[in-house]
């Protein structure tokens, strides 16, 4: 009886496999199911760290003195911009007398609770063609609006930024790349 459960249920997990395909920069599937990730049992330290694309913002964090911040309780939900969308930055930020600089990007970047693009797709639904604001760690509002189907983020200073890749959920809270920086350069 137990085998014919198990068996029962592959059709089920080769749907749940099939839809795990790599939609890389689409916050849904071609059917428009929103994608998600499964729940990971690091921190958003960790997850930022062992992401190869994220070493610079990973550097960021140190010399900000956060990663405490982000390996704690929680739950943040962190844009986290690539690599190459701080490449401009980098060498700015991750110095000891940048702390002050690196620590309010990375506010700019956090908003309070876990956050996922279901979770974002559903609010902006709600909110209509405006778009949906957050307010972040650094006090100010980010606008959340579709782009075709991806979602973009907009900063009050107009620094813009897609979610792009997978979100990561992890134990603190929710990872969500970004193609672009929060806070315009000065």
């Amino acid at each position: 009886m137990r085998n014919t459960n198990v068996w029962a249920l592959a059709p089920m997990m080769a749907l749940a496999l099939a839809a795990c395909g790599d939609n890389e920069g689409s916050a849904t599937s071609k059917s428009g199911a929103v994608l998600a990730a499964a729940p990971s049992t690091k921190t958003l330290d960790a997850e930022i760290r062992d992401n190869a694309d994220l070493d610079t913002l990973d550097g960021v964090i140190k010399a900000a003195g956060l990663p405490e911040v982000l390996a704690s309780k929680g739950p943040y939900t962190v844009f986290a911009p690539s690599n190459a969308s701080l490449s401009g930055l980098s060498g700015s930020l991750t110095g000891d007398a940048q702390k002050a600089q690196s620590a309010a990007l990375l506010r700019a970047h956090i908003v309070p609770g876990a956050l996922t693009r279901a979770d974002i797709l559903a609010a902006i639904q709600r909110g209509g063609d405006d778009g949906i604001q957050m307010r972040t760690m650094a006090d100010t509002l980010l606008t959340f609006s579709r782009d075709g189907d991806k979602i973009l983020v907009t900063a009050p200073d107009g620094a813009v930024a897609h979610l792009t890749g997978r979100e990561t959920q992890a134990a603190n809270g929710v990872l969500q790349p970004t193609d672009g920086v929060l806070v315009k350069s000065s």
